[in-house]
């Protein structure tokens, strides 16, 4: 199952073409259930929580965001495959345990070539070996984990950065 929210506002600011920039963010399996789930490991914050912190802030700066979370390899590689047709700007991702094992999302992404940063809630790099290794971070701007929710507000800014330049 997917989910998908989709926020439209008249009054942001446009970009170089015209347009508001649009930035999608993109959860893997199992983050629906954050809050809930090893709440010792990855907080008490929830998505629609994080989803609600990043699109004031995306808001504010007069951009569009959108958030999408599937717990399926598939629902994820089409959302960033239409995000190539839709002119997305930039992606900001956290690709849950397909971290470890998604060769075909790392070849959707490297296919649309639309910039984004990769997201862990947990330090990776500290956890199980398996865990240790990403297909992701050699194509993405930058990798931000070990800070819980905060490390999404990261991205954010630094995707906002980027897009405005």
């Amino acid at each position: 199952m997917s989910k998908s929210t989709r926020k439209k506002n008249t009054d942001r600011e446009p970009n170089q073409t015209g347009r508001s920039a649009r930035i999608l963010v993109l959860h893997g399996p199992n983050l629906n259930l954050l809050g809930s789930r090893e709440p010792e490991l990855y907080g008490r914050t929830t998505l629609a929580d994080i989803h609600a912190m990043m699109e004031a802030r995306a808001k504010a700066a007069g951009v569009q965001l959108e958030s999408f979370q599937s717990n399926s390899e598939g629902g994820l590689i089409d959302r960033v495959q239409a995000a190539g047709a839709e002119g997305i700007e930039f992606i900001i991702l956290n690709p849950g345990g397909y971290t470890h094992t998604s060769i075909a999302l790392r070849d959707a992404l490297a296919a649309v070539a639309i910039p984004f940063i990769e997201v862990h809630l947990t330090n990776i790099y500290a956890r199980e070996p398996f865990r240790r290794h990403s297909f992701f971070s050699d194509l993405a701007v930058g990798t931000i984990a070990g800070f819980g929710a905060q490390g999404y507000a990261l991205a954010l800014e630094a995707a906002l950065s980027r897009i405005s330049k």
